[in-house]
C-alpha cells in the first residue's frame, strides 16, 4: 500500500456569509507518494483557476505565494486536476494530510462541482500533526507545520503554503515518528456522516475508544438513543455501572463516569456536532477513558457544584433575577 500525503491551498470570500455555497475553494493541489516504508517517491502538483472566488482574500495573498494572474494563466479547472490527482494517486492508498481539514474540503469542492464522490467511507485517514503531538507531546500540543519542522531541526530548502512543499514537508516529519506507537491511531473524515445505525463507526485504541453516531433530528432526541449513553470498557468489553449519570458542562459537552472492576475509573465524554447542511441535525462523537482516580474525583466535584448552582438557580424566585420587588 502506498500512501498519499496531501495539502491545499484554498481562497475564501472577502466576506463570508451562511449561505455562501462555498466556504473554501481550492486553488492548489499538492501531494507526495510515499511507498510502505514511508519513502518520497513521486510527487504531484497542479494550480487550480478559481471560478467562485477569482480574487485573492488578503489574507490568502499575504501568505500563499501565488498570485491571481498565475492562477489565471496556469490554473486548471478543478474537475480537470481533480481527475489527474485522482488518476495519479492509484489504487490501494492511505491518504495523510497535516490537520483535519484537507479531505474535508477537497470532498466539498467536488460536490460543488457535482463530481462522482470516489473516495471510500468510512473514510480513515492519517492527521499527521495529531500523530505528531501524540509521539512528542501525548496529544496535548497541536503545531503549525513550520514549528515541526524547526523542532526538528530538518532543512528548509522550499518556500511553505505551496502545496506540493507543505506535503513533502509532513513527509519529513513523518520519518521521524516513531511509527509502530503512532499509526493506529487513524483519525475518520467526517464529510460522509453515518446515516444509519449500521453505519455507525466504533474504534479503540491503546487508551481511548471513539464512537461517531449516525445523524440525529436533534440533540434531545440523541439524548434518548441508548447506544450513545451506553458506557462499556473498551478494554475488557464490561458493561460498567456508572458511579455519576450523563451530566451537561454549560451545555458544551455531556460527561459520566463509571468504575471497571478490573481497570479502575472511566470517563465518558460526548460532544456534539452540527451538521453543515443543516441547523437542527446533529451528530456526536462518543469518546471512552480510562482515568486516574485524582482526575475521577474532581469530575465529581465539579458535578456536585453544577447541580448546587442549577437548584440556587431553579430556586431563585423570577422577581429577585429580575432585580424587580
Amino acid at each position: 500500500m502506498n500512501y498519499i500525503v496531501l495539502d491545499l491551498e484554498w481562497n475564501q470570500a472577502e466576506y463570508h456569509h451562511p449561505y455562501d455555497p462555498l466556504t473554501f475553494e481550492i486553488i492548489e493541489i499538492g501531494a507526495v507518494k510515499l511507498d510502505e516504508f514511508w519513502n518520497v517517491i513521486d510527487r504531484f502538483s497542479m494550480l487550480v483557476r478559481p471560478c467562485l472566488y477569482p480574487k485573492l482574500f488578503r489574507k490568502i495573498s499575504g501568505i500563499v505565494p501565488v498570485t491571481e494572474e498565475e492562477l489565471r494563466v496556469k490554473g486548471r479547472p478543478f474537475p480537470y486536476a481533480f481527475q489527474k490527482f485522482w488518476e495519479w494517486c492509484g489504487d490501494d492508498v492511505m491518504f495523510c494530510t497535516w490537520g483535519c481539514m484537507d479531505l474535508t474540503e477537497l470532498q466539498r469542492n467536488i460536490a460543488y462541482h457535482r463530481l462522482p464522490n470516489p473516495f471510500r467511507t468510512p473514510l480513515f485517514y492519517l492527521d499527521i500533526q495529531k500523530l505528531y503531538s501524540i509521539d512528542r507531546s501525548y496529544g496535548k500540543c497541536r503545531h503549525a507545520l513550520d514549528t515541526a519542522i524547526e523542532q526538528l531541526s530538518l532543512p528548509v530548502s522550499l518556500p511553505f503554503h505551496r502545496a506540493v512543499n507543505d506535503a513533502y514537508y509532513t513527509a519529513l516529519i513523518m520519518k521521524h515518528l516513531n511509527r509502530d506507537r503512532v499509526e493506529k491511531y487513524k483519525s475518520l473524515d467526517y464529510f460522509h456522516l453515518p446515516s444509519s445505525r449500521q453505519e455507525e463507526v466504533y474504534m479503540v485504541f491503546d487508551n481511548y475508544s471513539k464512537f461517531v453516531s449516525r445523524v440525529f433530528g436533534s440533540r434531545e432526541e440523541a439524548l434518548l438513543d441508548r447506544r450513545l449513553l451506553s458506557t462499556v470498557c473498551f478494554l475488557c468489553g464490561a458493561n460498567v455501572r456508572k458511579k455519576a449519570p450523563w451530566f451537561s458542562f454549560y451545555g458544551k459537552w455531556y460527561c459520566c463516569l463509571a468504575l471497571c472492576p478490573r481497570h479502575g475509573w472511566i470517563r465518558g465524554k460526548i460532544r456534539f456536532k452540527k451538521v453543515p447542511s443543516s441547523e437542527e441535525h446533529v451528530y456526536a462523537v462518543k469518546t471512552i477513558k480510562v482515568i486516574p482516580e485524582s482526575e475521577a474525583k474532581t469530575l465529581l466535584a465539579k458535578r456536585k457544584e453544577l447541580q448546587q448552582k442549577r437548584r440556587i438557580k431553579q430556586s431563585t424566585p423570577q422577581n429577585a433575577l429580575t432585580g424587580q420587588s
